[in-house]
């Protein structure tokens, strides 16, 4: 098989991945080798490498649903309410682990002053940059058979969490990738028309 065939088997091979639990089939170091290489080889702009990773595993990664879940019980305090949003916390928490993704705005604030006619672009930029390395996480992991689903709970947990890990006021969260065993498979996907999203021209 080519190498363009394994990329694009893994392309699909990656899916959102709801039913997971701890029991990995990898060693934990496997894990964050895999990541280790994402942020070495993905490329950002301007060469910024302004993406900063933080992997949870165990009881940290725990500690991170606990927080996530006291914040959205504030907002949502009806406790019929909240019933379905603590079940979908709970299934995050049957995972192995959890890996954070920052943008560091330093850089970003570094790279506006160094080039500022392209100063309004470089946030754009590094979501761009973040978001790429999250991709290729995400695809690397289903590579060794370890599932995940990506979510977005910053901007609600972003203090209780630099403050619980000590993170840099500089690093902005941008999401968040939970991973596991795979306990049970994605469902069908549907596509869209692609005469709908794609035009080649000449």
């Amino acid at each position: 098989m080519s190498d363009l065939n394994t990329l694009q088997k893994l392309a699909e091979k990656r899916r959102s991945i709801y039913a997971l639990s701890d029991e990995l089939p990898v060693a934990n170091d496997e894990v964050v080798k895999l990541v280790e290489h994402a942020i070495m080889h993905t490329p950002s702009s301007f060469n910024s490498q302004s993406t900063r990773v933080v992997v949870l595993f165990g009881d940290e990664h725990q500690k991170l649903w606990d927080i996530t879940e006291n914040a959205l019980h504030k907002i949502v305090d009806d406790e019929e309410s909240f019933k379905s949003t603590k079940e979908k916390i709970n299934g995050f928490k049957a995972g192995a682990g959890t890996i954070l993704f920052f943008e560091d705005q330093n850089v970003v604030e570094a790279l506006q002053e160094k080039a500022p006619l392209y100063a309004d672009k470089f946030p754009v930029w590094a979501q761009q940059t973040c978001a790429m390395h999250q991709y290729v996480v995400w695809t690397a992991l289903a590579s060794i058979d370890v599932g995940a689903n990506l979510q977005h709970y910053n901007p609600i947990i972003d203090q209780e969490v630099a403050d619980t890990w000590d993170i840099s006021e500089d690093w902005e969260l941008n999401a968040q990738i939970v991973f596991g065993a795979i306990e049970q498979p994605a469902g069908d996907k549907t596509f869209e028309p692609m005469e709908e999203r794609l035009k080649v021209l000449g």
